[in-house]
């Protein structure tokens, strides 16, 4: 009998996240370990009307590729998985490392090349998505490497992930629901404002120039779990949209390597500097990877508090309740921010210990709390 949480969870997946409709044609990307799940999102696209199309391989052959691959075939746009993108109504894509270190060693030049080279494919992904012509979806199916990089068993690991999708509630569509109106009082507020200000007491100090842009309710339907709502920094500006210094309160990881201790110097919406006290070849060749990487594509305050503890998984370290990130790399272009780039890495930084976050002068945030009331974490 399949897992009654793998069960619950794709029902919310295909009717809630992505609303799969008849006729759709609806992509299911993941690794072998999680064909539980995939076979679960399966039926439930079935059901829903609509076609699927599962793509199911095994995460060892990116280290052949890694090892093997050539300058052309690292720098490779194949036209059919650009099609692919150009071609699929739905997009949930299931993350299921066995070995979430399985890239760390190899050659971080030649990472960035590939990742590069999938702009196209990225751009256009977003671009679709922006339009409302793609919905995708992404969620964590758990594994013992995921469990064991968030230093749990794997029992105490799947209850950390269903916990934080609010799964184990008899209908977790309600709850997010509810997130969604508390989230939309943050929207609300935030809209028409000019700047957005982060300071913490690791020293960071950071200005985000948000005028004009648009603000996105995240409440579950991109990301499960989800709980964020975001905003691309206004480029354009005059002053370049970011200005100052942030340094991440938790490990930023990326294809499989760990970056500790981040710090970067932001001067009118690029890094001039990055530092690392582990990892800094790494976060050189991500940023220098093409001419958007050093560019900032997303803003954001993370708004699940149901999420207490960093677990070296940006899906669920995002969203932490008391938080906010930030992505180097490519913006989502429906809040306005047109940085494209083969990269798009969130980082986060925590508030809660003496951190503040204000608009406009006015402080809405402190130690990671909201202070108005009906605010998510304060409703």
């Amino acid at each position: 009998m399949r897992d009654v949480y793998l069960q619950k969870l794709a029902k919310v997946i295909v009717h809630y996240s992505t609303a799969v409709k008849p006729g759709q044609l609806v992509r299911i990307t993941g690794e072998p370990v999680a064909i539980p799940l995939i076979e679960a999102l399966y039926e439930e696209v079935l059901r829903a009307g609509a076609h699927p199309l599962v793509r199911c391989a095994p995460d060892s052959l990116r280290e052949i590729f890694f090892e093997l691959a050539n300058e052309e075939q690292l720098q490779y746009v194949n036209p059919l998985a650009l099609h692919e993108v150009e071609t699929i109504d739905v997009s949930i894509g299931l993350w299921a490392e066995t070995n979430t270190k399985q890239l760390s060693r190899f050659d971080a030049r030649r990472q960035g090349l590939a990742s590069a080279a999938r702009k196209p494919i990225f751009s256009t992904f977003m671009k679709r998505a922006a339009k409302g012509e793609l919905k995708w979806s992404g969620t964590q199916f758990p594994t013992l490497a995921c469990a064991q990089d968030a230093e749990m068993s794997l029992r105490q690991y799947e209850d950390f992930v269903y916990r934080a999708g609010y799964l184990h509630l008899d209908d977790p569509v309600a709850q997010w629901k509810k997130i969604e109106i508390a989230q939309q009082k943050v929207v609300d507020f935030l809209k028409g404002k000019k700047t957005v200000r982060f300071r913490a007491a690791n020293g960071t100090d950071l200005s985000v120039n948000v005028e004009g842009m648009t603000w996105i309710n995240c409440c579950g339907h991109e990301n499960f779990p989800d709980g964020e709502v975001f905003t691309g920094p206004n480029l354009q500006a005059a002053d370049g949209g970011v200005n100052g210094v942030v340094r991440y309160s938790f490990p930023a990881v990326h294809l499989g390597h760990e970056v500790h201790d981040i710090e970067l110097h932001l001067e009118k919406g690029r890094v001039v500097k990055a530092t690392a006290g582990k990892g800094q070849d790494f976060l050189d060749h991500m940023l220098d990877q093409d001419p958007g990487a050093r560019g900032v594509g997303e803003i954001a305050l993370g708004t699940n508090y149901q999420i207490q503890q960093h677990s070296k998984n940006t899906l669920f370290d995002e969203k932490i309740g008391g938080t906010f990130h930030m992505a180097v790399g490519a913006g989502y272009p429906e809040t306005g921010n047109a940085n494209e780039s083969g990269l798009h890495w969130d980082m986060v930084c925590d508030l809660r210990p003496g951190g503040t976050i204000e608009v406009d002068g006015q402080v809405i945030s402190k130690d990671g709390k909201f202070l108005s009331p009906g605010w998510p974490g304060n409703e």
